[in-house]
């Protein structure tokens, strides 16, 4: 698969079974079922998708853009594989967005988005008390889920897509280089950055924020995980 520089992602009008296709394996690779330099190949996922190589093509063109997939030429498409440099750039980028997006959250922070912080947070306090890969790997989507409504809630559709992206990038470089144990950790830091939300106070809410992006950089590792078989990853 060949992907030009010259093709925007808002050049290409895919179809429903695109898009289809694009959210179930960008799902596989956020949620840690396909790693990093796991092989995308056009005529396997047709066939589990019944997609012509063009859908499939389209779908791996729209991850591509996002950073979750890169194309070698002659060789085919791959779950990205972010090298050390990469994962600081990803957490680096995070620390200079996300404290402003906590203060324009709290800027416009309702009863109600308190009310459905306070029941993400309660998700992700059940899934660790879970145990399995799939428990594990809700419980981490869990997570960067928590970063993502802080960034609805802050209002700003651009550092929306931003932050998209980035979480989904993070949850690459945690397939990749971090532990077990952070998310756990960062559990309890979710609910002192809610705490700081609730009483409006930014300046703690975004030191908060930062010690917290710290920390789950301070858990990367170079260990590699084993990922499961594209079939087995999408269980379609």
């Amino acid at each position: 698969m060949q992907i030009s520089d010259k093709i925007s992602p808002f050049d290409l009008v895919p179809d429903d079974r695109a898009l289809a296709i694009r959210e179930a394996l960008r799902n596989a690779i956020v949620d840690r079922r396909l790693v990093p330099g796991t092989k995308l190949s056009e005529s396997e996922v047709g066939a589990l998708f019944d997609a012509s190589r063009t859908v499939v093509r389209a779908a791996l063109q729209m991850l591509a853009f996002e950073g979750l997939v890169r194309a070698e030429r002659n060789r085919g498409a791959f779950v990205s594989n972010p090298t050390p440099e990469e994962a600081r750039q990803v957490f680096a980028s995070r620390r200079l967005l996300e404290p402003g997006i906590v203060t324009a959250a709290i800027e416009r922070i309702t009863s109600a988005d308190l009310d459905a912080f306070r029941h993400q947070l309660q998700e992700e306090a059940r899934y660790m008390s879970e145990h399995g890969p799939a428990a594990r790997r809700a419980e981490i989507k869990a997570s960067g889920d928590f970063h993502l409504m802080l960034a609805s809630v802050a209002g700003n559709a651009i550092l929306q897509r931003f932050m998209d992206e980035l979480v989904a990038r993070s949850s690459l470089v945690i397939a990749l280089y971090g532990s077990t144990g952070v998310s756990r950790c960062g559990h309890g830091e979710h609910g002192e950055i809610l705490d700081a939300l609730e009483r409006r106070d930014a300046v703690r809410a975004s030191a908060l924020m930062l010690h917290h992006i710290d920390h789950i950089e301070a858990d990367l590792d170079l260990r590699v995980r084993e990922g499961l078989a594209l079939k087995d990853a999408l269980d379609v």
